[in-house]
């Protein structure tokens, strides 16, 4: 996939991640792993956008985190706030419009057998 086309999405790949997380609460490998599955494997999250964006998302206050033991390793899990869901929400508001006015004009590849 393009990576220009991903180019503005990242915010809202991870809150759609975090959001759907079993729990409530995700870390860094299952955000990749959520998004990875999520967009069949055509999109992959590097350490050097995921964790940078997570520390920024936090101190916007639209993610909280907390460490946690598990399986004899510690782990930071992230959980969406007030803010972050109402930021998901108009994340989700602007990439629908931003689809339908491109559906407008582009259309799908024609798929081959």
């Amino acid at each position: 996939m393009d990576r220009h086309l991903l180019a503005g999405t990242l915010d809202l790949l991870i809150l759609e991640a975090v959001a759907s997380a079993a729990g409530s609460k995700s870390y860094g490998y299952e955000i990749t792993q959520t998004v990875l599955e999520g967009t069949d494997r055509q999109v992959t999250l590097s350490e050097g956008s995921l964790y940078p964006a997570l520390h920024r998302m936090e101190r916007e206050g639209w993610l909280k985190a907390e460490w946690q033991q598990a399986g004899g390793r510690r782990r930071k899990y992230y959980k969406l706030t007030a803010a972050g869901s109402k930021t998901l929400a108009a994340k989700r508001a602007g990439w629908s419009s931003f689809v339908a006015a491109l559906g407008g004009l582009v259309k799908p590849a024609e798929r081959t057998a």
